[in-house]
């Protein structure tokens, strides 16, 4: 059974930091390249940052380069999003997301059901 879990949301302050996590299982997690997207209120959903599964090269929306860090932990199963300097603008749910990329996944589309994160004073 696949499984991905996010956590780590919640409220915080504009300025302040939280660390998401996606805790996967089910299938091969070092197949998979690794996503996180948002959604906010009343807009659709949108891709965040993401990660290979071979070498780790990452890519980021513009909105959130230079703050925002996505990594992954192929020993744990795991990926994660370091988010600091946050904003009001970045108050949405996120949501996990993995993509199969060697040839026997290809096409394979897993999500969680998001974290929450909320930014404001």
């Amino acid at each position: 059974q696949v499984q991905l879990v996010e956590s780590g949301g919640g409220l915080v302050q504009p300025g302040g930091s939280l660390r998401l996590s996606c805790e996967a299982s089910g299938f091969t997690f070092n197949h998979y390249a690794m996503s996180w997207y948002r959604q906010a209120p009343g807009a659709g959903r949108k891709l965040v940052a993401t990660i290979t599964h071979i070498g780790g090269s990452t890519n980021y929306d513009d909105s959130v380069k230079g703050r925002f860090t996505i990594s992954r932990d192929d020993d744990k199963n795991a990926a994660y999003l370091q988010m600091n300097m946050l904003k009001p603008e970045d108050k949405a749910v996120y949501y996990c997301n993995a993509k199969g990329r060697l040839p026997a996944v290809y096409g394979m589309d897993y999500w969680g059901k998001g974290t929450p994160v909320t930014v404001s004073l």
